[in-house]
């Protein structure tokens, strides 16, 4: 059967990416969308769109019925289901199937298989794929730890526990189990040894329905956040040629094992000896495709349209490799603080354009990160002859990159790429554990000139900037000024002389470093910096500033958001809140107050927590979820909880009070963990 028209049941860069395609094959494209999406990019960029009511994704993206609905209305002939949500799920496979329609997806029997990670081991060992022998933990002793808690549903992350003590492993099997269930509606969970200093090494298969299945080599995804990828690359360095082989071939027999069709991928532990161990095999095309499409100069979702009308692939074995390709992925939390996602106005976002670079994003600036979905804003992609030159070529468009807006991982993944680990491709999924503090320390950048270029910007653009909600997506409103120059500003009583001089304060985001800045106005109207020596002004413009620092000219590109200034130099980018002259009185909150770290929805509290309570230092109280990730909210100390504010089911913005807890004086002090979330 011939596709004419693909409905994708997903939103963000996948659905973008596949109507990419789409385009390019004449076929047309169907957008599903909830509430929160009504103006995404994925719906502007679709043919036509269908609402999904409501904003939770399990009242819109997961609703199989929905969907199928949606694709019938519009007049789809096939779902193309994407990564997440339903795309492994196999009653929604067959609901389309069932409906008439073509899914650009494996078959439904395949996915039953592997949907659960204990019978699709017991599948592949039948298969000779190699496996890490399975733990009881009713019967785990000493010897066996560390131990690997996992889902046996679902992955991302979520239901996963590493225990290294055997008096925790009840708890910890109860939370995996409890999470497990909340995220996949299965509680099950299984465990198995932990393997320190572990690769996460992956092969890409496509298969169709003539007897072909090939391998298209390897990815490394050992860059990892809270078992959640963050920088891969393809092919996986540092491999022999006979390892290598062994894992094309166990994927070969892994997806033979299952009649596999269309993409899939089959993911390995590599330990340090260079043993491999299957993990999973993920029934759908993954996050990180698009290095093994530049590698080989495939259109893998080409492919599974090609697949999926019965064609067969185009040849007997894949076409040969060229070069290294690396991608990391931009998202919207912040490291430096236990990976909180963030949320808010995209103002800005500007990748640099060029060879070997591709961006897959759901996102321009001006739209707006929500709280519901996964934090990923894009994905950065880098092709080149080597591998050294892809990571550069990467590392740099980052650098480059113009990102306004809420707090990002930008700066961490460049200093990864950077790092002399990764360059060396020393690469395990305890890479972060090791190195998070050193990447996410104070860098080596000039917040101070930065700072300054911001000053003489606003200083050059003279009108008094009205900073209110209408200047939200990069508007702003001016008062005019009288004819040959800025006014002076006034401010109560107080008149600021230009010619004297001028004073200005900024907050650096986010670790808050104030940084004053003094400048003069004289009467050519330039402004200069004042007790800045070795600083000379070269050109001053309301968005652009020019400086000599000790004999170096520095260009700093300048955009002013609301109260906000953006500030992007050639090496780094930085962002300031102006803050007033005189400082208003601050608030106080009161000692022993929780507040939500972030937006989200309060999904359960601490059995019996109640106003009145007895509470211990370090007890969590409260977990909060947001954009795929939970949050524990624990005891600040020891007390009583003399206020409750939260309950299941609210949602919450960030800043809000949650709860108070009255510090009990005569209690031992207790060391309180750094709060956990899981992903």
């Amino acid at each position: 059967m011939t596709i004419t028209t693909l409905l994708v049941a997903n939103r963000g860069e996948i659905a973008c990416r596949i109507f990419r395609t789409c385009r390019d094959l004449g076929i047309t494209t169907v957008a599903v969308y909830s509430d929160a999406d009504a103006d995404a990019l994925h719906v502007r960029e679709a043919d036509l769109a269908v609402r999904l009511p409501g904003a939770a994704p399990a009242d819109t993206y997961l609703r199989g019925d929905l969907v199928v609905a949606a694709a019938r209305a519009a007049g789809a002939d096939a779902v193309h289901p994407g990564y997440g949500f339903l795309s492994e799920n196999a009653a929604f496979a067959a609901a389309v199937q069932d409906a008439g329609l073509v899914w650009v997806g494996p078959p439904v029997k395949a996915i039953e298989l592997m949907a659960s990670k204990t019978r699709a081991k017991e599948l592949m060992a039948g298969a000779g794929v190699p496996l890490l022998a399975p733990v009881d933990p009713a019967t785990a002793g000493p010897g066996d730890l560390p131990l690997l808690l996992k889902a046996a549903a679902g992955g991302g992350g979520r239901g996963m526990r590493i225990v290294r003590e055997l008096d925790t492993l009840p708890g910890e099997l109860l939370a995996a189990a409890a999470e497990a269930a909340s995220a996949f509606g299965d509680g099950e969970v299984f465990a198995e040894p932990y393997v320190e200093r572990g690769r996460h090494v992956e092969v890409q298969v496509m298969a169709d329905a003539h007897d072909t299945v090939w391998a298209l080599g390897t990815r490394d995804c050992s860059l990892q956040r809270r078992h959640q990828k963050v920088i891969e690359e393809a092919p996986a360095p540092g491999l022999d040629d006979a390892l290598r082989t062994r894992l094309n071939e166990a994927a070969v027999a892994a997806a033979r094992a299952v009649d596999y069709r269309g993409a899939g991928t089959v993911e390995f532990l590599v330990s340090a000896e260079g043993r491999p161990y299957f993990l999973e095999m993920n029934t759908r095309l993954q996050v990180e495709h698009p290095v093994t499409e530049a590698v080989f100069g495939l259109d893998l979702v080409a492919l599974q349209l090609r697949v999926a009308e019965g064609e067969p692939l185009p040849a007997p074995e894949p076409p040969p490799t060229s070069g290294h390709a690396v991608e990391a992925r931009l998202y919207a939390e912040d490291p430096a603080r236990d990976w909180q996602p963030q949320t808010g106005a995209l103002l800005t976002l500007e990748v640099p354009e060029g060879p070997g670079l591709r961006l897959d994003t759901g996102y321009t600036g001006g739209d707006t990160i929500g709280v519901h979905y996964d934090p990923m804003i894009a994905k950065v992609i880098a092709h080149a002859p080597t591998r050294t030159e892809a990571v550069r070529l990467l590392a740099r468009a980052l650098e480059r990159a113009r990102i306004h807006g809420p707090v990002t991982n930008r700066d961490l993944l460049v200093r990864s790429l950077r790092h002399p680990d990764f360059a060396a491709a020393r690469l395990d999924t305890g890479f972060y554990d090791r190195h998070l503090a050193d990447l996410t320390a104070p860098g080596a950048g000039d917040p101070a000139t930065a700072a300054l270029a911001a000053t003489l910007a606003e200083a050059v653009r003279g009108p008094e900037v009205v900073r209110g909600p209408e200047a939200v997506r990069g508007a702003q409103a001016v008062r005019p000024t009288r004819p040959g120059g800025p006014a002076p500003a006034r401010f109560g009583a107080w008149r600021n002389v230009p010619s004297q001089p001028q004073r200005k304060r900024y907050r650096s985001e986010p670790d808050g470093t104030v940084h004053e800045v003094a400048y003069r106005t004289p009467r050519t109207g330039t402004p200069e910096p004042h007790e800045t020596p070795g600083t000379r002004v070269l050109t001053a413009t309301p968005d652009r500033v020019t400086l000599e620092v000790e004999g170096v000219t520095r260009h700093f590109a300048i955009t002013t958001h609301a109260d906000r200034v953006h500030v992007d130099a050639t090496d780094a980018s930085y962002t300031f809140t102006a803050l007033p002259r005189f400082a208003d009185p601050a608030t106080h909150t009161a000692p022993g107050s929780l507040l939500a770290p972030m937006p989200g929805t309060v999904v359960r509290l601490a059995e019996g927590l109640a106003a009145g309570v007895a509470v211990e230092a370090g007890q969590p109280l409260i977990w909060l979820e947001a954009m795929k990730m939970e949050h524990r909210i624990l005891a600040p100390a020891s007390g009583t909880l003399t206020a409750l504010h939260a309950a299941p089911g609210h949602q919450v913005e960030v800043g809000a009070l949650l709860a108070v807890v009255q510090e009990d004086p005569a209690a031992t002090p207790v060391p309180v963990p750094v709060p956990e979330e899981t992903a």
